[in-house]
């Protein structure tokens, strides 16, 4: 009988992250499943909720509660991670450790060019219809959340050796204009021009007027933009958050400061800029947190130049959400109320509406002369946040292409 309970808990533990908690954990967790008879099920998300909590620097033994029967305390369990995970989050003093990861980098002659449509695009969501451009495969910023961990493989980042040749090849209609942006797949700055990569976009974007190249980043590595002539329609973006999440889930990217000081910086040189509040994060105290960023954007920027601000929140495809807790590094990103989004996990549509209309509301001087937008998030946020909605998302990319061209224009 023993026998076949041992045989039942570690079938449910096959593919799980039961081998990333830590010895004890994994003994209690056992210990308690064998104890209480737990389904399937229930010892699977037993060892989801014991890595959760590991993650987040909480012990789970603190929060067990002896009950008489499995249903009681199975229930228990549920309420007590629950709870952890519907209040404010709150980090420590000193940023939680965390294991570096090794990256390899390698050239290799990939067949194609990595030209297509926003690989998180959904039909539930309202979507700008960005182009994104493989540059680079794969980053070396590692942030906590980022959902290029579950796309690349082996810690390797790829370089295509003849990515110049074949962009210069790139065929586009000229009466078209076109929004390309390079920040999906890797950052698009902290490679700098190696193995030619800004050298490459830039002549690209010299070569089509047309179109509008987005270099999105969480880098200051600048010089190469700083010290070349820069098209006048490449637009330069920075991910921004709070030094406390950048400190504990952005850990190898560059400070909050060293991000605003790239951008202005390039602004200074004509550069036209913008920023991303994507993934805006619920911990305590973030209302002033973002509040007082948008504070110093407000006060060290002018609206001609800058094109653009967008918002989004920390959403999650399946296989992210079982890459973290396979990795289990410490990170309280998944320390939040996980909502099916279209198919996705996230917030709460009312969270979310007060995460937007929040920081909007700060940019209250920029909000006449600079494109707002959210960034693949539901159509019913934008009456409620913004006052105006696109019909489709056609609609939505027409506004945001002539928003932008205007601002490159002025720029000429």
């Amino acid at each position: 009988m023993l026998e076949d309970k041992q045989i039942h808990f570690e079938k449910a533990c096959e593919n799980t992250a039961f081998q990333s908690l830590h010895v004890n954990t994994q003994t209690f967790l056992k210990e308690k499943a064998l104890a209480y008879h737990f389904s399937f099920s229930q010892i699977q998300q037993f060892i989801v909720m014991a890595i959760d909590m590991q993650m987040w620097g909480e012990d789970i033994t603190a929060v067990w509660v002896e009950k008489e029967s499995k249903k009681e305390a199975f229930s228990a369990l549920q309420k007590a991670y629950e709870a952890l995970k519907t209040n404010l989050k709150c980090y420590p003093p000193v940023p939680m450790d965390f294991e570096k990861e090794t990256f390899k980098i390698e050239e290799l002659e990939k067949e194609h060019l990595g030209l297509g449509s926003c690989p998180v695009a959904s039909p539930k969501t309202r979507c700008c219809n960005l182009m994104t451009l493989d540059a680079v495969e794969s980053c070396g910023f590692d942030c906590s959340y980022c959902s290029i961990q579950s796309f690349y493989k082996n810690n390797t980042i790829t370089f295509d050796k003849s990515f110049a040749e074949k962009l210069e090849r790139l065929e586009l209609e000229p009466s078209k204009t076109y929004h390309i942006g390079t920040g999906q797949s890797s950052d698009s700055l902290m490679w700098g021009n190696r193995s030619g990569v800004l050298e490459a976009l830039f002549a690209f974007a010299r070569k089509h007027p047309n179109v509008i190249l987005e270099l999105k980043s969480k880098s200051d590595n600048i010089a190469y933009l700083l010290e070349n002539e820069v098209p006048k329609n490449v637009i330069c973006t920075w991910s921004l958050n709070p030094q406390v999440i950048i400190e504990n889930e952005e850990k190898r990217a560059s400070s909050l400061e060293k991000r605003i000081q790239s951008a202005r910086a390039l602004a200074d040189k004509g550069v036209l800029v913008g920023f991303h509040f994507h993934p805006i994060v619920l911990f305590e105290g973030w209302k002033e947190a973002y509040t007082e960023i948008a504070n110093e954007l407000t006060k060290r920027f002018t609206c001609k130049e800058v094109a653009l601000i967008s918002m989004g929140t920390l959403t999650f495809i399946k296989p992210v959400l079982k890459k973290i807790r396979l990795r289990a590094q410490s990170s309280k990103i998944l320390q939040m109320p996980l909502v099916d989004a279209s198919g996705k996990y996230s917030y709460p549509l009312s969270l979310k509406e007060e995460m937007f209309s929040t920081l909007y509301q700060a940019f209250k001087p920029w909000r006449n002369e600079i494109f707002f937008y959210l960034c693949m998030e539901d159509e019913s946020l934008w009456q409620k946040v913004f006052g105006h909605e696109f019909e489709n998302n056609e609609a939505f990319e027409e506004a945001m292409l002539g928003a932008y061209m205007k601002k490159i224009k002025g720029a000429l």
